[in-house]
This record gives structure tokens, C-alpha cells and sequence, in this order.
């Protein structure tokens, strides 16, 4: 389990693909000295084993199954990205429940600014903006945000200037594509009406 809340921003050192199969190595200091291999991290929002944690780096496996449901597999060299170690007991729980459960892509429309912060626009399938709503939650990324509106088939979130400094949201450009987790409870919410 996650908040949504970045601790860290990686780098990639590595992503090699091979067989329908991605192992990454992130440098990531800070989140490698509290970390150790079996251990969850969020890695822009996709909850990962750490499978090798040396000299403050990190290594990961993303299988077929998180690879057609995430942007990892565009990973390169040099590519930051945002990072959180599960949440835990008695931790603050700063953002919303997130699982690291990526349930699909959007797709960047626009990212502009206003004063210090900044209007990020984010198109996404049907079946994701159902659970969608007004100051809801949804994790871009990993990073838990609030919804300001809905606006035809996507939604707007509302920037402050901390999030565009600590995060990877500031480097969106229109057509980037980004994993997005829907509110873990509005799912629990329609399935329980369904029955």
C-alpha cells in the first residue's frame, strides 16, 4: 500500500527488454539505503519488487502483464521517475490509498500554467473516467492528486508549485502518456452497488 506521496525522484540507469520482460536499474539513494530485495517500491506508480538493492541503487523486473498496462516499457537511460516505498504502520497517510495497481493510460491534452503552479489536462478511456469525480483522488505517475474538474473525456488537476518540483508531472508534454490509478474505493463502491 502507498499515499501517493513522492519521496524521491530516480534516475534510470538502465532498462533492458527482452522477451516481452523489462529489468530496470534506478539510481535512487535515498530510497535504496531503506530498502532491501524483496520490498515493494511504487516506480511512477507501478508497485515493483525490488529485486537487488546495491551501493544506492535499485533493481526491478516488470513482467508482460505490467508491461501492456504501463508506460515502464518506454523507459530509457536517463529518464526520471517518481518513487515511493510502501507505506508503513503508523507512517502518515499524507495522500489517498494507492496500490500501485496501475488500471490504465492517459494521455496528456495539456499542461499550462497558472501563477506558480500549474492546469494539467489528462484524456483517458471510458472505463477509467467513470470513477472519476470532482475533488476525487487519482495517482498520475504514482503521485496522488486531486481532480479540480471533468471536461469531456478526461478530467484537470490542479498543480501546486511543490508537486511540480518534486515530481515528474512539470516535464508532461501533450501526448505523453501516463499511468493512472482510479480511487481504490469508488471500485470497491461499484462493485458492492453491482451486487
Amino acid at each position: 500500500m502507498f499515499t501517493g506521496i513522492v519521496r524521491e525522484l530516480g534516475r534510470v540507469l538502465a532498462a533492458d527488454n527482452g522477451a516481452g520482460s523489462l529489468r530496470l536499474r534506478v539510481a535512487a539513494a535515498q530510497t535504496a539505503a531503506f530498502s532491501q530485495p524483496g520490498d515493494s517500491i511504487a516506480v511512477a506508480g507501478c508497485c515493483l519488487t525490488a529485486t537487488g538493492v546495491d551501493d544506492g541503487t535499485l533493481e526491478f523486473d516488470a513482467v508482460p502483464e505490467t508491461l501492456a498496462r504501463t508506460n515502464l516499457g518506454r523507459l530509457e537511460a536517463g529518464a526520471e521517475v517518481n518513487l515511493e516505498p510502501a507505506l508503513r504502520a503508523g507512517e502518515p497517510l499524507g495522500g489517498h490509498f494507492v496500490q500501485g495497481h496501475v488500471d490504465g493510460l492517459g494521455r496528456v491534452t495539456a499542461l499550462d500554467r497558472e501563477g506558480d503552479g500549474a492546469r494539467l489536462r489528462i484524456e483517458v478511456e471510458p472505463k477509467l473516467l467513470r470513477y472519476c469525480v470532482e475533488k476525487g483522488s487519482v495517482a498520475l505517475d504514482g503521485v496522488s492528486l486531486t481532480i479540480a474538474a471533468l471536461q469531456g473525456n478526461g478530467f484537470e488537476i490542479a498543480l501546486v508549485p511543490f508537486t511540480l518540483e518534486h515530481t515528474t508531472l512539470s516535464s508532461l508534454r501533450p501526448g505523453d502518456e501516463v499511468n493512472v490509478e482510479v480511487d481504490l474505493l469508488a471500485k470497491y463502491a461499484e462493485r458492492l452497488a453491482a451486487s
